[in-house]
Parts: structure tokens; C-alpha cells; sequence
């Protein structure tokens, strides 16, 4: 809760103002009912109708400055919620994009999805409400019995008489309804996942004709949300009509001794009007007040998922490593890595690269051939072993610093809803001139300038509307852009045909003659004129040397090169 006040106190001082406004305009309701009973049972008795026209004015004037100032303190408190609710999401966006792919991991994509967008709704919900109703129904609620008690004390009892069933009310349909309110958020948690699954993986459902069955997948997780909001509505759901009945029950009990004590001149006919309607405001006070324990413990839980996210430690901090002397670029050291700490995914590996030197990396699906990248980009630590570059280990490097020495393309990239020239800037403010130089080396110039609008052609999420080995050269191009000091591409190359992976192999050795690269890779042709090549096989290298030494003394690499090529050398 201290945390969510530190979000709130730079608006304190409009909140006040607005909490000041809404007290005011509470004010005015609870004295509408008072003025009435004194006009019925003081002043039209006198049969003066000046003082009736004057009271009625006031009547007139506590209605429309509570209208006034109910809607002026409402809107303020949507500022307010606003602004802060803005202000939570910014920081947990900014800190999911400072994730570690390992925290990433344990929260889950579609947990973090969940917390940007209903908890924060839920945080917003609940500080608009604790501003409008938090201030409004306990001053209804305290003022209007403290007014009963002081106009007719023996009424007032038929009141304090049912505040006990209230209360209890509140206290176990809550006590039932905040825990299913959790489980319906996991539950949410799972559909997003469903949901975000069935989105991104659409192509791949529809090739393979299992869109019934994801439609029956994701049927079977909303039902189970639906279960439990139909549950969680059905439980909260009896707090309205319990509090009717005993909303209905005090007023026959007002009735009845209020006609009594009327009938017997001990209180007089306005004072009984005016309970009736205290009655009523005071219910409705203590409804308002059950919806905001309910709510508050929603809005709680969501911002306690939030911070969770936003005070997450920082697990890949800068190390104060000493620089050491080194005549290679990029050094790894018996590095050894595993994602869940109980099976190694990578075990011993060892290598080293010159300036300008070229790495190829080849093995099987799960071999371990990512993971290196993903070490070298420090996206993740080793478990053991030491990773270098230029001498200085990559924990000692600071974030920005070390990711700026990279042009990377992934394996599964991405590419967004914008122009093309867009894409491959990124927001680095690159000119054009360099954006089409990278695009020719990329080998992807010829194709762009055969669309209508050029480096402005405008791309579908994900570059859906250009083909594989078009997106991959324009994610190409976006990793040269920059001329970067390391070049890596995982598996970049595997939509283009020969000749373009050729021509490209051709471009990057005249033209980045300086810069180290690292070529992830299934084909031979792709990496076979590499200075080294790495084989891997269940995270550990089986061979390293040269394509001419593989081939004389790595039988893995030997199968894939006669696989491929049927032992053939191509330039």
C-alpha cells in the first residue's frame, strides 16, 4: 500500500481539493432530508409562505451545489486515476523491457500481457473509486446516523438494530468472494496465454487444419474463466438483494414505530419522512461500502502483481571486472550454461575470434547452437566459465554499451507494422543513404524498389504481406545498418536461395572486412567459407576447425555435408 501512495503524492494536493469538494457535496445531500423534515413539521405549520419558498430554495440550492460538486470531484478523480494509473503502467512496461529472458521465463509472456493490462485497469478502478465512494459513503454512512440519533433516538435503534446483519453480510460473502476474484485472474492468465498462442501460431493452424481443435483448446479455457466469473457473480451477487431485504425490513420497521411514537405525540411526521430517506442513504452508504472492500481487495491484488514485476531484482548486474590483455575479439572460456539449472544445455564451450574473424556454428535442432548467442548477448549468465570481448568480460559491460556493439538478426525476428525504411532504422535516426546501402548489401534493394512506395511500403504485423526470404533480408539490413563492430545471424539466411546467400556471403566479406561475425546456421553453404566452424551436438562441440578440417576429421559434419551436398565443394 506505501508503494501505491508514493505513486499517488504528486497528485495529494489536487486530491485534496477534490476530496474537499466531494465532503462538501456529501454534505449537502445528508442536510436535503433535514431541511425537509423542518419544512413539515416547522414551517408549514406556520403557514408562511415566504419561509416555505425560502427553505425550498434552500432545498433547491444543496441539490444542484451537491450535483455540482459530486460531478466536479468525479471528474477530478478520473484525472487523478488516469495520470497515476499511466504512471504505473510506463514503469512496469519499462521494467518488463529490462527483464532478463530469465525473468521473463519465470513470470510467463502472458502473465506480464495480464498485469499490463487488467491489473492495471483493476489499479485504475480502484483508485477513481477509493476517491469517489472511499469519501462519500462513510461520511453518508456516519453522518446519517449520527443525524437519526439526534432527531429521534428510539428510531434510530430500528437502524443500529440491522447494522449487525449487515456487517455480517459484507463479511462473509467477501471473506468467499475475494479468493475467487485470485483464482479468475490465473484463470485470465491462461486464456491470454491461449489466446496469444492462437494469434501468433494462426498460419501454422490453418495449414495444418487444426483450427477446430484450438477452437475447442481455447472453448475449453474461456469456459473455465466463465466458471469462475459466473461463480464469483453468483457469490457477490447476494449482497444486493440481502441488502434490499434488510433495506425493506427497516423501513417497515420505521413505519411502524414511527406511527406509533406519532400516534402517541412522541415524534412528529417530517422526523419519520426524513428517516425513511436516512434509511435508505445509509443502506445504500453500507452497499457502497461492501463493493469497496470487494473492489479495494481486487485492485490490491493486481497492484501486488504489478510490483512484483517492478521491484524484481536485478539478475544480470554489472560486475567490477578488471579488463584483461587479449589479442581476440570475442573469447569464450569452459562456459557451461543450463535454462533450468538441473540438465546442462551447454557444457565446456571453448573458442576464440580475431577481429574481423567469421565463426560458423552447425549442429542439430537443440544442440545448444542459439544458446551461445544468447551468452554472448548476455541475455542470460553462464553458470560457469568466462565470456570476453575485447578482453573485458561481458558482466563487467554495461547494457547499452555492449548491445550497441552488435547487429543482430534472430531466428524467429521480428518485423512491424510500419514502413520499411522504419524497420530497418528502428528509432536509431540512421539517413536514408545509409538505410539503402545496408539494404543493397542485404541484397534486398532490388526487390524493394520494384514496390509502388519503395522504402515507405508499409508492412503488416509480423511482415505478413512479404514473403520469407523478403523479411529476412530486410532483417538483415537492419543489422548492418549501423555497422556494427560484431555481426550475428541465427539461421537468417534459410528462406533465400543459393545465389542470394551467395551473393550476400560476398557482400558482408567486401564490405565488413572488419567486423566479427558470428553464422548460425542448418546449411553448409552458409558457413563453409568460415576462418573456424563450431559442430555441436547436445550442447557440447564435436568439431572445430575449418570446412577442409571438418571434412577430414568430423564424421557429424562429414553426414551433413554429403547430406546437403552430396560431398560437393560450392563456392
Amino acid at each position: 500500500m506505501k508503494r501505491l501512495l508514493s505513486y499517488l503524492r504528486p497528485y495529494l494536493a489536487k486530491m485534496s481539493i477534490g476530496l474537499f469538494i466531494k465532503f462538501t457535496g456529501t454534505i449537502m445531500d445528508l442536510l436535503i432530508p433535514w431541511i425537509l423534515a423542518h419544512m413539515i413539521d416547522k414551517i408549514v405549520p406556520q403557514k408562511d409562505i415566504h419561509l416555505i419558498i425560502y427553505w425550498g430554495l434552500a432545498m433547491i440550492f444543496c441539490a444542484v451545489l451537491a450535483i455540482i460538486a459530486n460531478i466536479t470531484a468525479n471528474r477530478m478523480a478520473t484525472r487523478v486515476a488516469a495520470e497515476t494509473t499511466r504512471r504505473i503502467r510506463h514503469d512496469l512496461f519499462q521494467k518488463i523491457t529490462y527483464l532478463s529472458c530469465g525473468q521473463v521465463d519465470d513470470f510467463t509472456v502472458p502473465s506480464l500481457v495480464s498485469r499490463l493490462t487488467s491489473d492495471t485497469y483493476h489499479v485504475h478502478h480502484l483508485i477513481g473509486m477509493m476517491q469517489r465512494l472511499g469519501v462519500r459513503a462513510p461520511i453518508l454512512l456516519l453522518g446519517g446516523i449520527l443525524v437519526t440519533v439526534s432527531m429521534d433516538p428510539m428510531l434510530s435503534m430500528v437502524l443500529i438494530g440491522i447494522q449487525p446483519f449487515i456487517f455480517l453480510t459484507v463479511f462473509f460473502v467477501s471473506r468467499k468472494g475475494i479468493p475467487l476474484y485470485n483464482k479468475l485472474q490465473q484463470s485470465v492468465d491462461q486464456m491470454v496465454r491461449a489466446l496469444r498462442e492462437n494469434i501468433t501460431g494462426v498460419r501454422i493452424i490453418k495449414a495444418l487444419a487444426k483450427t477446430d481443435y484450438e477452437k475447442e483448446r481455447f472453448a475449453s479455457v474461456s469456459s473455465e474463466v466463465v466458471k469462475r466469473e459466473k461463480k464469483v457473480g453468483m457469490t457477490m451477487a447476494l449482497t444486493n438483494p440481502m441488502m434490499n431485504l434488510y433495506l425493506n425490513y427497516g423501513l417497515t420497521g420505521v413505519i411502524l414505530v414511527g406511527a406509533y411514537r406519532v400516534n402517541v405525540g412522541l415524534s412528529q411526521p417530517g422526523v419519520v419522512i426524513a428517516f425513511l430517506t436516512y434509511f435508505t442513504i445509509i443502506l445504500n452508504a453500507m452497499l457502497s461500502i461492501s463493493r469497496i472492500f470487494v473492489l479495494a481487495s481486487k485492485g490490491i491484488a493486481s497492484f501486488n502483481r504489478i510490483i512484483d514485476v517492478i521491484d524484481a531484482p536485478e539478475d544480470l548486474s554489472i560486475e567490477n571486472i578488471a579488463p584483461e590483455l587479449s589479442d581476440f575479439h570475442i573469447e569464450f572460456k569452459n562456459v557451461t550454461f543450463s535454462y533450468h539449472k538441473n540438465q546442462a544445455n551447454l557444457t565446456n564451450i571453448s573458442f576464440a575470434l580475431k577481429k574481423g574473424e567469421t565463426l560458423g556454428i552447425i549442429g542439430p535442432t537443440g544442440s545448444g547452437k542459439s544458446s551461445i548467442l544468447k551468452l554472448l548477448l548476455r541475455f542470460y549468465d553462464a553458470d560457469s566459465g568466462e565470456i570476453s570481448i575485447n578482453g573485458r568480460n561481458v558482466k563487467s559491460i554495461p547494457r547499452n554499451e555492449l548491445h550497441k556493439m552488435f547487429g543482430i538478426v534472430f531466428q524467429n525476428d521480428m518485423l512491424f507494422a510500419d514502413s520499411i525504411a522504419e524497420n530497418i532504422d528502428f528509432g536509431r535516426g540512421l539517413p536514408i543513404e545509409q538505410i539503402m546501402f545496408s539494404s543493397n548489401l542485404a541484397q534486398a534493394g532490388e526487390f524493394i524498389d520494384s514496390l509502388a512506395e519503395g522504402w515507405n511500403h508499409r508492412l503488416s504485423i509480423k511482415g505478413s504481406n512479404l514473403s520469407g526470404g523478403q523479411k529476412q533480408r530486410i532483417l538483415i539490413s537492419r543489422a548492418l545498418a549501423a555497422n556494427p563492430e560484431i555481426l550475428v545471424l541465427d539461421d537468417s539466411s534459410s528462406a533465400l536461395d543459393y545465389k542470394t546467400d551467395a551473393q550476400l556471403r560476398n557482400s558482408l566479406n567486401e564490405h565488413f572486412e572488419s567486423t566479427t561475425t558470428v553464422i548460425v546456421a542448418q546449411r553448409i553453404s552458409s558457413i563453409m567459407h568460415a576462418d573456424h566452424i563450431i559442430v555441436l551436438e547436445d550442447g557440447a562441440i564435436i568439431g572445430y576447425g575449418t570446412h577442409k578440417e571438418l571434412m577430414t576429421n568430423c564424421v557429424s559434419y562429414q553426414e551433413i555435408s554429403f547430406s546437403q551436398m552430396g560431398g560437393l565443394e560450392l563456392d
